[in-house]
């Protein structure tokens, strides 16, 4: 089957077959940050942005893109640099196998929820497994971007 849909801004059109899931579709577009973890919809790894919103790849059919816009972490180099930092400087980002889907839910999150609270932060991310880190430091890297890009706007 043809599909059309955006892919980091790109038009683009592509053969599937019917049962083809997003993650491996994806990474054969070259979009490598899409991680392959649980394979189960549990942790996160494999986390695009289809049309603005989070979706697990690796339980989506690529068929369901047809005319949508997906976000990968490739199309998003400059924000999650800016955001990566913060990562860093939190020592939060240990081996970095969770990073990229736990950026795009970042980013995701920040999209819907402008001025997020501490609590919403960790109800929103939850789905995000991180097996080095007890999320303590990506919460505090997480505020501290906020508070940054606050100060950046009032600027």
């Amino acid at each position: 089957m043809n599909i059309n849909f955006w892919l980091n801004g790109v038009n683009r059109h592509a053969e599937i077959y019917p049962d083809t899931l997003l993650i491996d579709f994806l990474r054969e577009q070259g979009c490598f940050s899409v991680k392959r973890g649980c394979e189960t919809a549990n942790c996160g790894l494999c986390t695009v942005l289809v049309d603005g919103r989070p979706v697990l790849s690796c339980s989506t059919l690529a068929a369901r893109i047809e005319g949508k816009k997906i976000v990968t972490l490739e199309g998003m180099q400059r924000e999650a640099q800016e955001f990566g930092s913060f990562l860093a400087n939190e020592g939060a980002e240990q081996c970095g196998f969770c990073n990229p889907g736990f950026i795009m839910n970042v980013f995701a999150m920040l999209a819907e929820i402008k001025d997020p609270t501490e609590e919403q932060i960790k109800e929103y991310l939850a789905g995000n497994l991180c097996r080095c880190s007890g999320f303590v430091s990506q919460t505090k890297s997480i505020l501290k971007f906020l508070k940054y890009k606050k100060a950046q706007e009032e600027a």
